[in-house]
Protein backbone atom coordinates (compact mmCIF):
# COMPACT_ATOMS: atom_id res chain seq x y z
CA UNK A 1 0.00 0.00 0.00
CA UNK A 2 1.45 3.35 -1.01
CA UNK A 3 1.46 6.45 1.13
CA UNK A 4 0.68 9.97 -0.02
CA UNK A 5 2.96 12.50 1.63
CA UNK A 6 0.80 15.45 0.61
CA UNK A 7 -0.01 17.58 3.62
CA UNK A 8 2.38 15.88 6.03
CA UNK A 9 3.86 18.28 8.55
CA UNK A 10 7.22 18.42 10.27
CA UNK A 11 7.87 19.16 13.93
CA UNK A 12 9.87 22.11 15.09
CA UNK A 13 7.98 25.04 13.58
CA UNK A 14 5.95 27.37 15.74
CA UNK A 15 2.56 28.82 14.98
CA UNK A 16 -0.93 27.40 14.96
CA UNK A 17 0.10 23.79 15.37
CA UNK A 18 2.15 24.63 18.45
CA UNK A 19 5.19 22.55 17.57
CA UNK A 20 7.93 24.96 18.70
CA UNK A 21 10.04 23.74 21.61
CA UNK A 22 11.83 26.09 24.01
CA UNK A 23 15.52 26.37 23.23
CA UNK A 24 16.91 26.52 26.76
CA UNK A 25 17.59 23.58 29.05
CA UNK A 26 16.75 23.23 32.73
CA UNK A 27 17.30 20.70 35.43
CA UNK A 28 14.43 18.65 36.88
CA UNK A 29 11.39 20.92 36.90
CA UNK A 30 9.50 21.34 40.16
CA UNK A 31 8.84 25.08 40.40
CA UNK A 32 5.46 26.65 41.12
CA UNK A 33 3.55 28.39 38.37
CA UNK A 34 2.92 32.12 38.46
CA UNK A 35 -0.87 31.88 38.58
CA UNK A 36 -3.20 30.83 41.37
CA UNK A 37 -4.29 27.20 41.59
CA UNK A 38 -6.77 27.68 44.41
CA UNK A 39 -10.27 26.67 43.24
CA UNK A 40 -12.89 29.29 44.09
CA UNK A 41 -16.04 28.72 46.11
CA UNK A 42 -17.94 28.48 42.84
CA UNK A 43 -15.60 25.70 41.70
CA UNK A 44 -16.38 23.79 44.88
CA UNK A 45 -20.08 24.31 44.24
CA UNK A 46 -19.69 22.88 40.74
CA UNK A 47 -17.98 19.74 42.02
CA UNK A 48 -20.71 19.34 44.64
CA UNK A 49 -23.37 19.62 41.94
CA UNK A 50 -22.09 16.67 39.92
CA UNK A 51 -24.50 13.76 40.07
CA UNK A 52 -22.72 10.57 41.15
CA UNK A 53 -23.76 7.17 42.53
CA UNK A 54 -24.08 6.81 46.30
CA UNK A 55 -20.78 6.84 48.18
CA UNK A 56 -18.93 8.80 45.48
CA UNK A 57 -17.74 12.37 45.89
CA UNK A 58 -16.02 14.82 43.56
CA UNK A 59 -13.44 17.47 44.41
CA UNK A 60 -12.09 20.14 42.09
CA UNK A 61 -8.38 19.50 41.66
CA UNK A 62 -7.92 22.67 39.60
CA UNK A 63 -10.18 25.25 37.94
CA UNK A 64 -9.74 27.51 34.92
CA UNK A 65 -6.53 25.85 33.79
CA UNK A 66 -7.44 26.19 30.13
CA UNK A 67 -8.70 23.67 27.62
CA UNK A 68 -7.66 20.54 29.50
CA UNK A 69 -7.73 17.52 27.21
CA UNK A 70 -6.19 14.20 28.22
CA UNK A 71 -4.61 13.47 31.58
CA UNK A 72 -2.06 11.07 33.10
CA UNK A 73 -1.38 10.36 36.78
CA UNK A 74 2.01 9.19 38.02
CA UNK A 75 2.40 6.42 40.64
CA UNK A 76 3.17 9.09 43.27
CA UNK A 77 -0.02 11.02 42.48
CA UNK A 78 1.47 13.80 40.34
CA UNK A 79 -1.03 14.78 37.65
CA UNK A 80 -0.01 15.74 34.11
CA UNK A 81 -2.57 17.54 31.94
CA UNK A 82 -2.35 18.30 28.21
CA UNK A 83 -3.92 21.51 26.93
CA UNK A 84 -5.35 22.32 23.50
CA UNK A 85 -4.79 26.03 24.16
CA UNK A 86 -1.68 27.42 25.84
CA UNK A 87 -1.97 28.64 29.42
CA UNK A 88 0.73 31.22 30.20
CA UNK A 89 2.53 29.97 27.13
CA UNK A 90 2.61 26.33 28.23
CA UNK A 91 0.75 23.30 26.90
CA UNK A 92 1.43 20.75 29.68
CA UNK A 93 0.98 21.19 33.43
CA UNK A 94 2.25 19.02 36.25
CA UNK A 95 -0.08 19.40 39.24
CA UNK A 96 0.42 18.17 42.79
CA UNK A 97 -1.75 18.15 45.89
CA UNK A 98 0.80 18.45 48.69
CA UNK A 99 -1.60 18.58 51.66
CA UNK A 100 -4.03 15.86 50.64
CA UNK A 101 -7.16 18.00 50.46
CA UNK A 102 -7.90 16.98 46.85
CA UNK A 103 -6.90 20.36 45.43
CA UNK A 104 -3.72 21.07 43.50
CA UNK A 105 -1.53 23.61 45.30
CA UNK A 106 1.64 23.30 43.23
CA UNK A 107 2.15 23.29 39.47
CA UNK A 108 4.76 23.47 36.77
CA UNK A 109 4.06 24.32 33.14
CA UNK A 110 6.23 23.32 30.18
CA UNK A 111 6.04 22.42 26.50
CA UNK A 112 4.92 25.41 24.44
CA UNK A 113 2.79 23.42 22.00
CA UNK A 114 -0.88 22.53 22.09
CA UNK A 115 -2.40 19.08 21.66
CA UNK A 116 -4.44 16.31 23.25
CA UNK A 117 -2.50 13.16 24.07
CA UNK A 118 -0.51 12.43 27.22
CA UNK A 119 0.64 9.20 28.89
CA UNK A 120 3.21 7.83 31.35
CA UNK A 121 5.10 4.58 30.82
CA UNK A 122 8.43 3.15 32.01
CA UNK A 123 9.89 6.36 33.40
CA UNK A 124 8.83 8.63 30.54
CA UNK A 125 6.07 11.14 29.90
CA UNK A 126 4.66 11.06 26.35
CA UNK A 127 2.75 14.03 24.91
CA UNK A 128 1.38 14.89 21.48
CA UNK A 129 0.88 17.98 19.39
CA UNK A 130 -1.34 17.77 16.31
CA UNK A 131 1.64 16.64 14.21
CA UNK A 132 4.16 15.00 16.56
CA UNK A 133 4.62 12.84 19.64
CA UNK A 134 7.33 13.76 22.17
CA UNK A 135 8.66 12.06 25.28
CA UNK A 136 10.29 13.45 28.41
CA UNK A 137 12.51 11.55 30.84
CA UNK A 138 11.17 11.54 34.42
CA UNK A 139 13.20 11.31 37.63
CA UNK A 140 12.38 9.06 40.57
CA UNK A 141 9.84 11.58 41.85
CA UNK A 142 8.21 11.87 38.41
CA UNK A 143 9.53 15.35 37.75
CA UNK A 144 10.43 16.14 34.16
CA UNK A 145 14.23 16.16 33.96
CA UNK A 146 14.67 18.36 30.90
CA UNK A 147 11.34 19.97 29.97
CA UNK A 148 12.76 22.04 27.12
CA UNK A 149 14.39 19.21 25.17
CA UNK A 150 12.00 16.30 24.70
CA UNK A 151 12.76 13.54 22.24
CA UNK A 152 10.73 13.57 19.05
CA UNK A 153 9.40 10.02 18.87
CA UNK A 154 6.98 10.51 15.96
CA UNK A 155 7.11 13.38 13.47
CA UNK A 156 5.24 14.60 10.42
CA UNK A 157 1.72 13.44 11.27
CA UNK A 158 -1.12 14.65 9.07
CA UNK A 159 -3.10 17.72 10.20
CA UNK A 160 -5.62 19.12 7.73
CA UNK A 161 -8.01 21.14 9.88
CA UNK A 162 -10.51 18.40 10.78
CA UNK A 163 -10.08 15.72 13.44
CA UNK A 164 -6.52 16.92 14.05
CA UNK A 165 -5.98 15.95 17.75
CA UNK A 166 -3.58 13.05 18.14
CA UNK A 167 -4.72 10.88 21.02
CA UNK A 168 -2.10 8.39 22.20
CA UNK A 169 -1.80 5.32 24.38
CA UNK A 170 0.84 2.66 25.04
CA UNK A 171 0.83 -1.08 25.59
CA UNK A 172 3.14 -2.95 27.96
CA UNK A 173 5.43 -4.30 25.26
CA UNK A 174 7.12 -1.08 24.18
CA UNK A 175 4.62 0.14 21.60
CA UNK A 176 2.97 3.54 21.14
CA UNK A 177 -0.41 3.94 19.41
CA UNK A 178 -1.50 7.17 17.72
CA UNK A 179 -4.90 8.06 16.31
CA UNK A 180 -4.88 9.91 12.99
CA UNK A 181 -8.42 11.10 12.35
CA UNK A 182 -9.95 11.31 8.89
CA UNK A 183 -10.05 14.84 7.54
CA UNK A 184 -13.55 14.22 6.20
CA UNK A 185 -17.08 13.33 7.23
CA UNK A 186 -17.65 10.46 4.79
CA UNK A 187 -14.88 10.66 2.15
CA UNK A 188 -17.06 12.43 -0.41
CA UNK A 189 -15.50 14.12 -3.43
CA UNK A 190 -16.73 17.37 -1.84
CA UNK A 191 -16.90 17.01 1.90
CA UNK A 192 -20.30 17.51 3.55
CA UNK A 193 -21.91 18.39 0.20
CA UNK A 194 -25.33 17.12 -0.76
CA UNK A 195 -25.17 14.91 -3.85
CA UNK A 196 -21.41 14.44 -3.79
CA UNK A 197 -20.52 10.72 -4.07
CA UNK A 198 -18.15 8.82 -1.85
CA UNK A 199 -14.71 7.98 -3.18
CA UNK A 200 -13.80 4.32 -3.66
CA UNK A 201 -11.14 3.54 -2.73
CA UNK A 202 -11.09 6.30 -0.15
CA UNK A 203 -7.73 8.10 -0.58
CA UNK A 204 -7.84 9.38 2.99
CA UNK A 205 -7.14 5.93 4.38
CA UNK A 206 -3.50 5.90 3.22
CA UNK A 207 -2.50 8.37 5.94
CA UNK A 208 -5.54 8.91 8.20
CA UNK A 209 -8.73 7.26 9.40
CA UNK A 210 -6.99 4.73 11.61
CA UNK A 211 -4.49 3.87 14.33
CA UNK A 212 -0.75 3.79 13.73
CA UNK A 213 1.70 1.84 15.92
CA UNK A 214 5.23 3.01 16.65
CA UNK A 215 8.07 1.92 18.91
CA UNK A 216 7.91 3.88 22.15
CA UNK A 217 11.70 4.36 22.38
CA UNK A 218 12.74 5.07 18.76
CA UNK A 219 13.13 8.72 17.75
CA UNK A 220 11.96 10.42 14.55
CA UNK A 221 9.57 7.74 13.32
CA UNK A 222 6.97 8.71 10.72
CA UNK A 223 4.45 7.11 8.39
CA UNK A 224 4.99 3.80 6.69
CA UNK A 225 2.99 0.69 5.89
CA UNK A 226 4.69 -1.21 8.69
CA UNK A 227 3.29 1.27 11.23
CA UNK A 228 -0.39 0.98 10.29
CA UNK A 229 -2.21 -0.96 13.03
CA UNK A 230 -5.91 -0.53 12.22
CA UNK A 231 -7.96 1.26 9.58
CA UNK A 232 -11.56 2.21 8.81
CA UNK A 233 -11.97 4.45 11.87
CA UNK A 234 -13.29 7.95 11.20
CA UNK A 235 -11.84 9.47 14.36
CA UNK A 236 -10.73 8.12 17.72
CA UNK A 237 -10.08 10.39 20.70
CA UNK A 238 -10.76 8.01 23.59
CA UNK A 239 -8.77 4.78 23.66
CA UNK A 240 -7.01 2.63 26.22
CA UNK A 241 -4.95 -0.54 26.46
CA UNK A 242 -6.99 -3.21 28.24
CA UNK A 243 -4.64 -5.13 30.53
CA UNK A 244 -7.13 -7.94 31.06
CA UNK A 245 -7.33 -8.77 27.35
CA UNK A 246 -3.90 -7.38 26.43
CA UNK A 247 -5.50 -5.53 23.52
CA UNK A 248 -6.38 -2.05 22.31
CA UNK A 249 -9.90 -0.70 22.73
CA UNK A 250 -11.09 2.47 21.00
CA UNK A 251 -14.17 4.70 20.84
CA UNK A 252 -15.02 5.94 17.35
CA UNK A 253 -16.73 9.24 16.55
CA UNK A 254 -19.43 8.33 14.02
CA UNK A 255 -20.18 10.31 10.86
CA UNK A 256 -22.52 13.32 10.74
CA UNK A 257 -25.40 14.78 8.73
CA UNK A 258 -27.45 11.82 7.54
CA UNK A 259 -30.59 13.97 7.33
CA UNK A 260 -28.84 17.07 6.01
CA UNK A 261 -27.32 15.17 3.09
CA UNK A 262 -30.01 12.50 2.59
CA UNK A 263 -33.36 13.88 3.82
CA UNK A 264 -35.28 11.37 1.69
CA UNK A 265 -33.83 8.49 3.76
CA UNK A 266 -33.49 9.80 7.33
CA UNK A 267 -35.62 12.27 9.27
CA UNK A 268 -34.16 14.62 11.87
CA UNK A 269 -34.83 12.28 14.80
CA UNK A 270 -33.16 9.34 13.08
CA UNK A 271 -30.24 11.54 12.10
CA UNK A 272 -29.86 12.70 15.70
CA UNK A 273 -29.50 9.13 16.92
CA UNK A 274 -27.54 7.55 14.05
CA UNK A 275 -24.98 6.25 13.52
CA UNK A 276 -23.83 4.69 16.77
CA UNK A 277 -20.73 5.81 18.60
CA UNK A 278 -18.92 2.47 18.69
CA UNK A 279 -16.36 0.74 20.88
CA UNK A 280 -14.02 -1.63 19.05
CA UNK A 281 -11.39 -4.08 20.22
CA UNK A 282 -8.52 -3.80 17.77
CA UNK A 283 -5.72 -6.06 16.68
CA UNK A 284 -3.06 -5.69 13.99
CA UNK A 285 -4.87 -5.41 10.65
CA UNK A 286 -8.30 -4.55 12.05
CA UNK A 287 -10.68 -2.79 9.64
CA UNK A 288 -13.81 -1.16 11.07
CA UNK A 289 -15.29 -0.21 7.72
CA UNK A 290 -15.24 3.60 7.53
CA UNK A 291 -16.25 5.32 5.26
CA UNK A 292 -18.12 2.59 3.41
CA UNK A 293 -20.35 1.51 6.30
CA UNK A 294 -21.69 2.69 9.63
CA UNK A 295 -23.24 0.81 12.53
CA UNK A 296 -27.00 1.11 13.22
CA UNK A 297 -27.59 0.29 16.88
CA UNK A 298 -31.33 -0.14 16.35
CA UNK A 299 -31.06 -2.69 13.55
CA UNK A 300 -27.86 -4.13 15.08
CA UNK A 301 -26.34 -4.15 11.61
CA UNK A 302 -23.51 -2.69 9.57
CA UNK A 303 -25.24 -0.42 7.06
CA UNK A 304 -23.94 0.62 3.65
CA UNK A 305 -23.19 4.36 3.73
CA UNK A 306 -25.49 6.42 1.50
CA UNK A 307 -22.55 7.99 -0.35
CA UNK A 308 -21.84 4.47 -1.63
CA UNK A 309 -25.40 3.55 -2.60
CA UNK A 310 -26.92 2.79 0.78
CA UNK A 311 -30.60 3.37 1.54
CA UNK A 312 -30.61 2.89 5.31
CA UNK A 313 -31.41 -0.82 4.97
CA UNK A 314 -28.70 -2.31 2.77
CA UNK A 315 -26.01 -4.04 4.78
CA UNK A 316 -22.34 -4.23 3.86
CA UNK A 317 -18.90 -4.67 5.35
CA UNK A 318 -18.91 -8.42 5.87
CA UNK A 319 -15.15 -8.29 6.43
CA UNK A 320 -15.33 -5.28 8.77
CA UNK A 321 -15.33 -5.74 12.52
CA UNK A 322 -18.48 -5.59 14.58
CA UNK A 323 -18.33 -3.21 17.53
CA UNK A 324 -17.97 -4.48 21.06
CA UNK A 325 -20.55 -1.94 22.22
CA UNK A 326 -22.72 0.69 20.53
CA UNK A 327 -23.85 3.97 22.08
CA UNK A 328 -26.26 6.68 20.85
CA UNK A 329 -25.05 8.85 18.02
CA UNK A 330 -23.17 12.16 18.22
CA UNK A 331 -22.26 12.02 21.92
CA UNK A 332 -18.55 12.45 21.10
CA UNK A 333 -16.61 9.89 23.20
CA UNK A 334 -13.36 11.66 24.06
CA UNK A 335 -12.06 9.56 26.96
CA UNK A 336 -11.82 5.81 27.65
CA UNK A 337 -10.45 4.20 30.82
CA UNK A 338 -10.47 0.58 31.93
CA UNK A 339 -10.62 0.65 35.71
CA UNK A 340 -8.02 -1.54 37.45
CA UNK A 341 -8.16 -0.04 40.94
CA UNK A 342 -9.61 -1.39 44.18
CA UNK A 343 -11.09 1.75 45.75
CA UNK A 344 -14.39 1.53 43.89
CA UNK A 345 -16.94 -1.24 44.53
CA UNK A 346 -16.22 -4.61 42.94
CA UNK A 347 -18.59 -4.13 40.00
CA UNK A 348 -16.30 -1.45 38.58
CA UNK A 349 -13.22 -3.67 38.42
CA UNK A 350 -11.98 -4.04 34.83
CA UNK A 351 -15.00 -2.14 33.51
CA UNK A 352 -14.89 0.82 31.14
CA UNK A 353 -15.45 4.48 31.94
CA UNK A 354 -16.20 6.66 28.89
CA UNK A 355 -16.26 10.46 28.85
CA UNK A 356 -18.79 11.80 26.35
CA UNK A 357 -17.89 15.34 25.35
CA UNK A 358 -21.42 16.09 24.14
CA UNK A 359 -23.14 16.69 20.83
CA UNK A 360 -23.42 19.73 18.57
CA UNK A 361 -25.28 18.23 15.63
CA UNK A 362 -28.57 16.73 16.83
CA UNK A 363 -30.69 19.82 16.09
CA UNK A 364 -33.60 20.33 15.86
CA UNK A 365 -33.63 17.51 18.42
CA UNK A 366 -32.15 18.38 21.84
CA UNK A 367 -28.40 18.02 22.22
CA UNK A 368 -27.20 15.19 24.44
CA UNK A 369 -24.18 13.80 26.26
CA UNK A 370 -21.88 15.83 28.55
CA UNK A 371 -21.51 12.91 30.97
CA UNK A 372 -19.28 10.00 31.98
CA UNK A 373 -20.72 6.51 31.63
CA UNK A 374 -19.70 3.16 33.03
CA UNK A 375 -19.91 -0.15 31.15
CA UNK A 376 -19.35 -3.36 33.17
CA UNK A 377 -16.91 -5.91 31.73
CA UNK A 378 -15.92 -9.42 32.70
CA UNK A 379 -13.15 -11.43 31.05
CA UNK A 380 -12.74 -8.63 28.56
CA UNK A 381 -16.38 -8.64 27.40
CA UNK A 382 -19.30 -6.33 28.24
CA UNK A 383 -21.63 -8.00 30.74
CA UNK A 384 -24.56 -5.62 30.95
CA UNK A 385 -26.06 -2.30 30.03
CA UNK A 386 -24.01 0.84 30.36
CA UNK A 387 -25.11 3.45 32.87
CA UNK A 388 -24.48 7.14 33.42
CA UNK A 389 -21.89 7.40 36.19
CA UNK A 390 -21.22 11.15 36.44
CA UNK A 391 -23.62 13.77 35.14
CA UNK A 392 -24.60 17.45 35.32
CA UNK A 393 -21.33 18.71 33.85
CA UNK A 394 -23.45 20.79 31.49
CA UNK A 395 -25.09 22.76 34.32
CA UNK A 396 -28.64 21.53 33.79
CA UNK A 397 -31.18 20.23 31.31
CA UNK A 398 -31.49 23.53 29.46
CA UNK A 399 -27.74 23.78 28.86
CA UNK A 400 -27.65 20.16 27.72
CA UNK A 401 -30.52 20.55 25.26
CA UNK A 402 -29.08 23.74 23.76
CA UNK A 403 -25.52 22.42 23.62
CA UNK A 404 -24.30 25.45 25.59
CA UNK A 405 -22.80 23.29 28.31
CA UNK A 406 -20.88 24.85 31.19
CA UNK A 407 -18.40 21.96 31.16
CA UNK A 408 -17.59 19.18 28.71
CA UNK A 409 -15.87 16.04 30.06
CA UNK A 410 -12.93 14.94 27.95
CA UNK A 411 -10.03 13.04 29.51
CA UNK A 412 -9.99 10.21 32.08
CA UNK A 413 -7.22 8.79 34.23
CA UNK A 414 -6.87 6.57 37.29
CA UNK A 415 -4.91 7.67 40.34
CA UNK A 416 -2.67 5.39 42.42
CA UNK A 417 -5.29 5.37 45.21
CA UNK A 418 -7.96 4.07 42.83
CA UNK A 419 -9.77 7.37 42.37
CA UNK A 420 -10.40 8.65 38.84
CA UNK A 421 -9.81 12.06 37.29
CA UNK A 422 -12.00 13.81 34.72
CA UNK A 423 -10.96 16.83 32.66
CA UNK A 424 -13.13 19.58 31.16
CA UNK A 425 -11.92 21.22 27.96
CA UNK A 426 -14.45 24.03 28.11
CA UNK A 427 -13.36 25.92 31.23
CA UNK A 428 -10.31 23.96 32.29
CA UNK A 429 -11.54 22.09 35.35
CA UNK A 430 -10.10 18.80 36.57
CA UNK A 431 -12.15 16.75 39.03
CA UNK A 432 -11.07 13.88 41.25
CA UNK A 433 -13.84 11.35 41.92
CA UNK A 434 -13.41 9.11 44.96
CA UNK A 435 -15.42 6.47 46.79
CA UNK A 436 -15.81 5.98 50.50
CA UNK A 437 -18.12 3.32 51.88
Amino acid sequence: MGLSLTGLMACGAGGGNGNKIDSTSTAAATADSSWSLTPTDSATTISDSLKLPGGFTATTLVANLGRTRHIAVAPNGAVFVKLSKLQDGKGIYRLTDTNGDGKADKSFGFGNYTGTGIAIRDGYLYASSDTCVYRYKLDKDFNVIDPNHPEKIVTGLLARGEHEPKAITLDYSGNLYVNIGAYSNACQLQDRTKGSPGQRPCPILDSAGGIWQFKADVPNQTYGDDHRYATGLRNVVGFDWNQQTNSLFVMQHGRDQLHDLFPDIWDTKQSAELPAECMYELHKGSDCGYPYIFYDQFQHKKILAPEYGGDGKKTAGDSAQDPVMAFPGHLAPDGLLFYTGSQFPAKYKNGAFIAFHGSWNRAPEPQEGFFVVFAPFENGKPTGKWEIFANNFSGGDAQTASGRADHRPCGLAQGPDGSIYVTDDSKGFVWKISYKQ
